[in-house]
């Protein structure tokens, strides 16, 4: 039976959480997706944090395929769309607390499973405990 991704479930949650908790909701997003419509000019090293507090944009959608709100940046309207996919991290600016996505997971959940999933993996060697004098 094919499950629908976890991921905007749990970006929901964690949004409302922290609006909830009266902080400020950030978003993390890769920029350089291509169906990803951000402000380009507040882009850097192809990613983009993104303020989604709730008197900061307009008609927001936090949806299961993408993510889409209007916000003015430098005075200037826009409407804002992304795929949940390019969502690298979703956290409260004043705290940091959140959560963080792999950059390479896409949605994660269409993975298939690799050819030696379920068999036994060889045990590292334990390794002995090693004490440091800290001064």
């Amino acid at each position: 039976m094919k499950m629908t991704s976890l991921k905007p479930y749990l970006i929901r949650a964690i949004y409302d959480w922290i609006v909830d908790n009266h902080m400020t909701p950030y978003v993390l997003v890769n920029a350089e997706t291509k169906e990803a419509v951000v402000p380009s000019q507040f882009v850097q090293e192809g990613k983009i944090v993104l303020n989604l507090r709730p008197e900061a944009i307009q008609g927001m959608c936090l949806g299961d395929d993408r993510i889409e709100f209007d916000a003015r940046f430098s005075g200037a309207p826009m409407h804002v769309v992304f795929p949940v996919a390019a969502v690298l991290a979703v956290y409260a600016k004043e705290s940091g607390k959140g959560m963080v996505f792999d950059e390479e997971e896409n949605s994660g959940d269409d993975v298939p499973p690799s050819p030696d999933m379920g068999k036994a993996k060889p045990k590292p060697k334990p390794q002995k405990p090693v004490l440091k004098v800290v001064e």
